[in-house]
């Protein structure tokens, strides 16, 4: 009978020792981790401070800051009103004017289509020939 409470003292002393080394292994994992985070959340905080730059605005080859504006504007300041027609035509959004017969200039939509009387407005705008339109 003492063999047999010998057993079990030992075994209960086995399992104390195996929480002992489980709980020392969890406490070194819990500290690798927390390092590891610190050290992500810091470089983390560092690139913000570097990625912060000055804008440049590049605008297309040909193209003017007042016609970009003309092309796209947001309603910001006021503006004179639109011409409804013309002797040539663009989109706000694009680069290429075309005469109102030309197959490429019935995709425009209505409101974002800019009139122009000559070819010299139109270019003065930023706008170029479209090289697929004849006549022009």
């Amino acid at each position: 009978m003492i063999a047999s409470i010998k057993e079990k003292l030992e075994k209960i002393k086995g399992q104390i020792d195996l929480a002992a080394a489980m709980d020392k292994n969890s406490f070194v994992l819990a500290v690798l981790l927390l390092v590891a985070l610190i050290s992500f959340g810091l470089g983390r905080l560092s690139g913000l401070e570097t990625a912060k730059r000055d804008v440049e605005i590049q605008f297309p080859e040909g193209q003017s800051a007042a016609a970009y504006e003309a092309a796209y504007d947001t309603g910001d300041t006021p503006k004179a009103p639109a011409k409804t027609s013309g002797t040539y035509m663009a989109s706000k959004n694009g680069t290429k004017y075309y005469l109102p017969t030309c197959g490429s200039s019935k995709r425009i939509s209505e409101t974002n289509r800019v009139w122009f009387d000559t070819k010299e407005e139109a270019e003065s705008a930023g706008y170029s020939p479209a090289a697929n339109c004849p006549g022009l």
